[in-house]
């Protein structure tokens, strides 16, 4: 990996103000009257706000940094001044070579051109003269596929086709750095894998930003994260899953839903061991969940599932009644499943599904009886976060 640094990030802070007219106030009475004191350091004025405050950070040649945070954390903010859209209120950006930017779903498009005269247009901005982007143009095309419609004006592309044919022109002009916000979430999942392939790719010769609300996306590619909280950098460095999961800490369960009324849930408990009530459970101690319901419908054969959510809403593990060889009718029914906790730490929900059973020994299932999604939840503590995924097996290792 080269010392190389691409981007460099000095002290950088930008202030807004929450009302148009007190913000145009503020403006003239500066432009008039001048600042006194630092921009940085002095006091914010009645109605003003940090958008992003002292940030600092450094990007060299194969290294990409994921920038994580909630929304209003302060990355848009950040990006804009990185791009030069907007300038900061103090700090100071250091940035080399060319620059390829995919903020946001078209920009840097003109509508009325076509898709092949776009490509002239953006590899013009990054410094490219006509002959480099002759030599490019087929292999941005390939890599677009969008060839039938390339000669068609961008205003009539879909959303996914813009995603596709921006990253293209960023991708394969091989930028010295390339920032991405979150617009690759637009594409299909085919076209995100073949991004990311080609991420991998430029990561040899180039620096990348890349921002999303995907953490999987960002354990994926990023060599270094810098997770931001109402405009401060509350991490930044190469221990990813730290820094993913400064981004969980305020993971919080949606409100339970349930969708079919076929199987009525009457009460529920999560259990230790000894039977005490409790959310939060060490590695590997036992989880009880215990569940009363009955069946008020006419199907006989049913099963249960209980589904581990991560904060993602991913399905990370299940468990189903099928499993007991049991069969379930019309009863009422109090009933208790034990899992083991072997995820990592962090916020757990659990879903619980009825599902009408109608060949147990080919698995063919039916109606969905009743699906009760964030039923409640547990917390994982202990145990050792290493790397992203979310649950780790009991292994034995043999030297």
């Amino acid at each position: 990996m080269s010392d190389e640094v691409l981007v460099k990030v000095e002290g950088l802070s930008k202030k807004f103000c929450k009302d148009l007219k007190t913000s145009l106030m503020y403006g003239v009475k500066d432009l008039f009257y001048g600042l006194s004191g630092s921009t940085s350091e002095r006091t914010l004025r009645p109605k003003e706000f940090w958008a992003v405050k002292d940030i600092n950070f450094e990007l060299r040649r194969g290294e990409c940094l994921g920038l994580i945070g909630h929304n209003g954390a302060g990355k848009s903010t950040l990006l804009k001044m990185l791009n030069g859209l907007i300038n900061p209120d103090a700090g100071k950006i250091t940035m080399r070579g060319r620059v390829g930017a995919l903020i946001e779903l078209g920009a840097g498009f003109n509508p009325i051109l076509s898709g092949r005269e776009n490509i002239y247009n953006n590899g013009a901005v990054l410094g490219f003269s006509k002959k480099e982007i002759d030599a490019k143009v087929e292999e941005i095309i390939d890599f677009a596929e969008i060839r039938e419609f390339i000669d068609m004006p961008v205003q009539n592309y879909s959303s996914g086709m813009k995603v596709r044919l921006g990253f293209a022109v960023a991708a394969q002009m091989e930028p010295d750095v390339l920032i991405i916000d979150e617009v690759l979430a637009v594409g299909d999942i085919a076209f995100r894998v073949k991004c990311f392939n080609r991420i991998s790719e430029l990561l040899h010769n180039c620096a990348v930003l890349f921002v999303s609300h995907s953490m999987p996306q960002v354990a994926r590619i990023a060599t270094h994260v810098l997770h931001m909280e109402n405009g401060v950098a509350d991490y930044y460095g190469s221990d990813i899953a730290y820094g993913l999961s400064l981004y969980h800490k305020n993971y919080t369960v949606e409100n339970t839903t349930i969708i079919g009324d076929d199987v009525v849930l009457n009460s529920f408990s999560l259990l230790d061991i000894s039977g005490t009530p409790k959310t939060i459970f060490s590695s590997a101690e036992t989880i009880c969940l215990k569940l009363d319901f009955v069946n008020n419908s006419n199907y006989k054969d049913y099963f249960v599932s209980v589904v581990i959510m991560d904060a993602n809403l991913n399905g990370v593990a299940s468990l189903n009644s099928l499993s007991e060889d049991i069969t379930l009718d019309q009863s009422h029914y109090t009933t208790e499943v034990r899992f083991e906790n072997m995820f990592t730490p962090g916020r757990y929900s659990i879903n619980v599904v009825f599902t009408e059973n109608i060949n147990d020994t080919e698995y063919k299932f039916g109606k969905t009886l009743t699906n009760i999604r964030n039923l409640t939840y547990f917390e994982s503590r202990g145990g050792t976060l290493v790397g992203t995924v979310p649950v780790q097996l009991n292994s034995r290792w043999i030297l």
